[in-house]
């Protein structure tokens, strides 16, 4: 036997969107990104999964963020193929997980040049006890060659991404 079934009022079918939405918005936020995607001149990362972009992120760069890191100080954020591979809950800033830079052929070209190529480069959230003026401090590139995103973001990105997932950084 079939039945009629009532008409939906315009706020019941906005609150059913709404609840599929978030649903469906819960399943990707469940989902491990495969790939980190940096694009140093839009100023945005991307967590990616089989090609599909989970979430993107404004982000602050280093101080002098134009060109690949070639020193330690130079403020810059390295470009190239990079791994995430540790995470540090302890950090000056909320939570980080480093970038595997210097790599070998980044040492090759800082011992060419007789200088350091620096390291410990990291994509953090905000200096702890000032992630209320992430709204300010995320208008500028201020980090030493990190990349910095809001605590929130932070604590998404931790838990989207795990140790070994490769990131890309292009200019």
């Amino acid at each position: 036997m079939l039945r009629e079934v009532p008409a939906m009022s315009g706020s019941q079918i906005r609150t059913l969107g709404a609840l599929v939405f978030s649903v469906l918005a819960g399943e990707a936020a469940a989902e491990k990104a495969d790939l980190v995607r940096v694009d140093k001149s839009d100023r945005r990362m991307e967590l990616l999964a089989d090609g599909v972009v989970l979430r993107t992120y404004a982000i602050a760069l280093g101080a002098n963020p134009v060109g690949h890191k070639n020193q330690e100080g130079d403020e810059r954020t390295p470009e190239g193929r990079y791994i995430l591979d540790w995470r540090n809950p302890k950090s000056a800033f909320t939570r980080s997980i480093h970038i595997s830079y210097p790599n070998e052929e980044d040492k090759e070209r800082a011992r060419k040049a007789d200088v350091s190529p620096g390291g410990d480069i990291m994509i953090h959230g905000q200096a702890k006890g000032f992630g209320w003026w992430a709204w300010l401090f995320q208008m500028f590139d201020w980090t030493n060659g990190c990349i910095a995103v809001t605590d929130e973001e932070m604590k998404e990105i931790w838990d989207t991404v795990a140790d070994g997932t490769p990131i890309e950084i292009s200019p």
